[in-house]
Order: structure tokens, then C-alpha cells, then sequence
């Protein structure tokens, strides 16, 4: 469906994309349930705690630089401002700026403002972020509470954004409207494409917008883009107010990560005519190649980035071909979110390793241009039917199969969850870095780490030694999905 940007509130993932949080099966099955529409969703007789969609809306917006953020919900809500007030912190360093602290207020919900309503407090709230802070922009993102209580929050901003002149934008994020994490990052997108992003007042066609997370990868992606006669800008994270009006003027769109990106890249293309490139991840070699050939084709530079990937491939030939001999049949499982999952079940594949499971985190069933993923698609097209599952990261049915398969390698995307397959015993790698495993340089790099990984275990197998996990040896003799209600269960074994 198109993306409706005449409503106040995203359409949630669940609806808009039709995504599930619990699946198991293989990867050719996940793929034609896709395409046939005949995917559900698999509920679970009991989950462990996981994430909330405030906090992706709230991290990513609080890192552009001259806003401020109310977070209308209880002070409990704002525990996560702390992580991301660290990941704001780790983005200045590798930038040089000046350190400062994400400009966060929460209004402090009682019981008293559950039960007589939380408007007094949230537009005081609004002047103490305009008073202290002196933003361009302020973003409400709201909570459970306040959306449970029916508070009027468009009214209210409407009133003091009058007072204090500028922007005043809701964010609806609570956490119970999805439950999927990343319709955050949605719901960031369609307050900026609604209220921040302005007309074009001219095209500049060598400029392309790059959507990532902390864009660690500035240099190379200048440097390849400078190549092609191109000019990135990186954001939304680290970006102004002023920069993002202007993300209307650009050639093209492009994202680090399906998952991010599509939102935005998609409102782009269909409210200003920016196209939005659809390709796969520029993880590993026929990740980036895509990735580059795709944005080629949109802003016509096909020629230059035929010659760039020719000089890459000759140069870069030698050392892959002795990372795929040191990886060749090593076991891997994989756990991430859904768009760097199923790419780097690819790459890690491409490197001649097996990867005996991938979880992601959720799925969506298709993308805001239509159609299934195209990286699940890739895969699903391989002769090799790889088991998957969608985990919303429960930590007990991904220990459970890790004890089970008991891989060489677990490579994962959240600290919080990769630090327990290391606890089991098994070498692993958390990539917290989106630009890790980005274009040739970048896939040589990771294919070293994995070898290092690899050749020393120790502080996987010494921990091992020592700690004693949660769960008791009933759990592990259970199939690791024994919770969830699935018509999959059949369809893959644990060998």
C-alpha cells in the first residue's frame, strides 16, 4: 500500500507490512508464504522481555543536533535515555565535535495525571525544552500511558507550538501500538516527511541521501561515491534541522539497512519524486555490487560504477579467495534484525561457511515498494533451504538451539543478546557497526575478524567455565520453539 502521510500516526508494521515476530521454518518457505500473502504470525505461550518501539523513534531523533525531545509517558519510560544518550556520545567522537548530551525531558506522568489527564504537564514540558534547550525543533514522543489515557496530544501541541513558535511534532510511539521495535523508526520518518522536510526550492542532482544509523562509514562512502561524481549526505542521525528540510533536493535515496530505510526513502519518492533505491545490502561482494550497480542505474553513472567494481574485484581477488579457504564448512548462526540477517546469511555463504540457522529479529512480509524483500528473495532462489526462525529476540529459544546446533561461530546484532551465546561457551561476534562488512575493503575485514574470532575462543570457553546460565537442563531438553504455536514446527529439524 502506499504510504498515507495525510495521517497523524504511522500505520504500524503489523498492518502496513504485514511483519510477524514469531515464525519458524526455512528460508524457501518464509519466502513463498511471503509472496502468496499466506504468512502469520505465531504467538508465543510465553516470551522474555524485549524492546519498544519509543525507544528507536526516540534514539534516532534525539541525535539530530538542534532538537529537543519530550517523552510524555512515566520517568520509567525514559530509561532508555541512557543508551542513547551513549550511542549520541560515540557518534560526536568519531565525528571530533564536541561532546554534549541528548536534550531529552520527560514529563514525569503520575497516577494523579493518568487519572485527570496529562496536558498541563506535557505543555509545560514543551516550554522547559524551549526554554532550556532553544531547539529548531521539538518532537512529543508518547508512551503507553499517555496513549492509554486518550490525551488529547495534537491539540495541546497545536496550542504550544503557538506559544512558542516553532515546530511542535508528535511522535506516536507507544509502545503497545506494535510490537515490533523498528515502527519506531517509522514513526520517526513520518513525523520528519510530515512536518520537516520542505519542497525543493532547486534539484542538486550530484547529491544522494544516505539513510544509516551512526554513518561510521563516511570516508568510504565519500570516497566511492566521489568516484562516481556523486556527493553523499549522511542522516538522519548527526544531520540539522536545516540539512534534512533540504533532503527533497536530492538525485536519490539510499539505505544502509531495509529495515531503516524504507520508510523514508519510499516517502521521499512518492511526496517529492526523490527515487528511492531498492537493492540489497552492501554487505559482502554481491551485496555491494548490487547496492552500487542499483543507485548506478537510478542517477545514471553506470559506467563509472562498472569500472570502480573492476578495479575492486582485481584487487580484492587474492586475500578473499584465502578468507574463503580459512571459513570454508566453518558452522555459523546468525541473529540480527530482519534486513541484515538474511544479507549476511548470504555473504557468510558466499564466504563458503554453513550457516545452520539464521533468527531475525522480526519479518516483514513485504516492503513499503511492494514485495518481498529482496534479500530474502535471493536467498530463497539458492539450492541450499536455510532454517530460519523470527525470534523477537527471546534469549531462551536462541540458547536453547545454540546448545543444540552448537556452532563454531554465532555472529548477532545486540549486545544484549550476543553476550549470552558467548556465555555458552561459543566465539562470537556482535556487529554494532552498520558499515561493518561495507563493500570489498570492508568484507575482507570482517572475513579477518572472523578467522581472529575463531582462532581464540578463550574468553568464550573460560566463561563457559564459570557461569551459570538461567536456564535448567528441563529447558534445554525441549525443542527451543516447545512456546511457540507455529505451523512450521514440522517443516525443520534440529540436527
Amino acid at each position: 500500500m502506499a504510504i498515507n502521510l495525510k495521517r497523524s500516526q504511522v500505520i504500524i508494521r503489523e498492518k502496513r507490512l504485514k511483519s510477524v515476530i514469531g515464525y519458524r521454518g526455512s528460508i524457501k518457505d518464509l519466502a513463498e508464504k511471503s509472496q502468496s500473502g499466506c504468512l502469520k504470525n505465531a504467538n508465543r505461550g510465553f516470551s522474555q522481555a524485549t524492546n519498544c518501539n519509543s525507544g528507536c523513534a526516540q534514539g534516532h531523533l534525539s541525535s539530530i543536533t538542534d532538537t529537543a525531545i519530550v517523552n510524555h509517558g512515566p520517568v520509567g519510560c525514559a530509561g532508555d535515555v541512557a543508551g542513547a544518550n551513549a550511542g549520541f556520545q560515540w557518534g560526536q567522537h568519531i565525528r571530533g565535535w564536541d561532546k554534549k548530551n541528548v536534550q531529552i525531558i520527560n514529563t514525569n506522568m503520575t497516577e494523579k495525571a493518568v487519572v485527570f489527564g496529562g496536558d498541563k504537564i506535557l505543555k509545560e514540558a514543551v516550554h522547559a525544552a524551549y526554554e532550556r534547550f532553544h531547539p529548531r525543533v521539538i518532537f512529543v514522543t508518547t508512551s503507553c500511558a499517555s496513549g492509554i489515557i486518550g490525551d488529547d496530544i495534537e491539540a495541546t501541541l497545536k496550542d504550544a507550538e503557538a506559544e512558542v513558535g516553532i515546530p511542535v511534532v508528535p511522535v506516536f510511539c507507544d509502545g503497545f501500538r506494535s510490537q515490533i521495535w523498528a515502527s519506531g523508526f517509522d514513526a520517526a520518518f513520518h513525523a520528519i516527511l510530515t512536518r520537516v522536510i520542505k519542497p525543493p526550492e532547486k534539484k542538486r542532482p550530484e547529491v544522494v541521501n544516505v539513510i544509516n544509523f551512526t554513518a561510521s562509514g563516511r570516508a568510504a562512502v565519500t570516497e566511492i561515491f566521489g568516484r562516481l561524481g556523486l556527493v553523499p549526505q549522511f542522516g538522519i542521525p548527526y544531520s540539522s534541522i536545516e540539512q534534512i528540510e533540504r533532503w527533497s533536493e536530492s538525485a536519490a535515496t539510499i539505505s544502509i539497512c531495509g529495515t531503516l530505510g524504507g520508510y523514508l526513502g519510499n516517502g521521499l519518492e512518492q511526496k517529492f519524486g526523490v527515487p528511492y533505491v531498492t537493492a540489497l545490502q552492501p554487505h559482502g561482494i554481491n551485496g555491494f555490487d548490487d547496492w552500487l550497480r542499483k543507485l548506478g542505474n537510478v542517477v545514471g553513472k553506470q559506467q563509472e560504477v562498472e569500472a570502480y567494481l573492476a578495479e575492486q574485484k582485481e584487487l580484492a581477488a587474492p586475500e578473499l579467495e584465502e578468507i574463503e579457504r580459512k571459513l570454508k564448512g566453518k558452522r555459523v548462526v546468525v541473529g540480527m534484525g530482519p534486513s541484515f540477517a538474511h544479507n549476511y546469511i548470504r555473504f557468510l555463504e558466499d564466504f563458503g561457511m554453513n550457516v545452520e540457522w539464521g533468527f531475525s529479529w522480526h519479518y516483514d512480509s513485504k516492503h513499503d515498494h511492494g514485495g518481498c524483500p529482496s534479500c530474502t528473495l535471493e536467498l530463497s532462489k539458492r539450492e541450499k533451504d536455510i532454517p530460519v526462525s523470527v525470534s523477537d529476540q527471546q534469549n531462551h529459544e536462541i540458547i536453547n538451539l545454540l546448545k543444540k546446533v552448537k556452532p563454531d561461530i554465532y555472529i548477532g546484532r545486540h549486545p544484549g543478546q550476543s553476550v549470552w551465546a558467548t556465555k555458552v561457551g561459543i566465539p562470537t561476534i556482535m556487529v554494532s557497526d552498520e558499515y561493518s562488512a561495507f563493500g570489498y575493503q570492508g568484507t575482507i575485514d570482517f572475513g579477518h575478524r572472523i578467522i581472529d574470532t575463531l582462532a581464540n575462543n578463550s574468553l568464550a570457553v573460560n566463561l563457559a567455565k564459570r557461569i551459570r546460565l538461567p536456564y535448567t537442563d528441563w529447558w534445554y531438553d525441549q525443542d527451543p520453539f516447545t512456546f511457540m504455536e507455529s505451523e512450521s514446527k514440522s517443516h525443520v529439524t534440529i540436527s
